[in-house]
């Protein structure tokens, strides 16, 4: 194996509980710091989106760039992608009018589709197999469906089937433990249960989110946006810290 695939290699987090923490955590930032700059900054759909699509090309471009994996460099990117994925979603919805069942289904099917061509060229879909810019680029480009595919999953659920941030919770947060049980019970493959969790994350993240910053009117906890957004994005500043420190960081040959 050469240097740069070593690099490359590099630049994906190890699946462990940290990952998993941070990526739920950062899907619910998604959807509360959407909702703080839209309204609470009164910086509107629009502006946001455009800013943050701006930011997150400029952050992928120092990830893509880069020649091994920095946790700093990767959960921005991802947290930046969380935040879009939500803003892809609204804008659909709000400004298109695409209803939530309908965004849904294509983002499924673009999900879908993302993976059969990258099956197709590469024959694996495996995270730990990230060893070309190619197959770096096939990846974040599932991340985003990935994202935009959870937040309209969610807001269905939640608000387009009325069964409410608290019961979303509890549903998505099942299919998760379901997909786990039948990973390691009854051993289906391991690549599949990862992005099936992967996927179910983000709507488990933006149920969480707004059950904790919406009012209780709507069916929350009435914790506010901003507070919700604050806690999350310290307690991912923390873990991606843990994750920087030399003996949590990979060893090179």
């Amino acid at each position: 194996m050469d240097t740069n695939t070593t690099n490359y290699l590099n630049k994906v987090p190890e699946v462990t509980l940290t990952f998993w923490l941070i990526k739920m955590m950062s899907t619910t930032v998604g959807e509360t710091a959407a909702d703080f700059l839209i309204f609470n900054l009164h910086l509107g759909l629009k502006i946001t989106s455009s800013l943050m699509g701006i930011l997150l090309i400029t952050t992928l471009l120092i990830q893509v760039r880069a020649t091994r994996y920095a946790p700093w460099k990767y959960w921005l990117a991802v947290v930046l992608v969380s935040i879009f994925g939500t803003l892809v979603t609204d804008n659909l919805t709000d400004q298109v009018g695409v209803p939530l069942a309908v965004s849904t289904s294509v983002f499924t099917v673009v999900l879908l589709g993302t993976f059969w061509v990258w099956y197709a060229q590469e024959k694996t879909l495996s995270i730990r197999s990230i060893d070309t810019r190619k197959r770096e680029l096939f990846y974040w480009a599932a991340i985003l469906v990935t994202f935009a595919l959870g937040t309209a999953a969610g807001d269905w659920v939640s608000e387009g089937m009325n069964m409410g941030y608290m019961n979303a919770t509890l549903l998505f947060g099942s299919l998760i433990a379901a997909t786990m049980i039948a990973h390691y019970k009854f051993n289906i493959n391991t690549v599949l249960a990862f992005w099936i969790v992967y996927v179910l994350t983000r709507p488990l993240g933006a149920s969480i989110g707004d059950w904790l910053s919406q009012s209780e009117k709507h069916g929350g906890l009435g914790v506010g946006v901003t507070s919700t957004s604050i806690a999350f994005f310290t307690c991912i500043i923390i873990l991606v810290i843990y994750q920087s420190l030399p003996s949590r960081m990979p060893k090179h040959k």
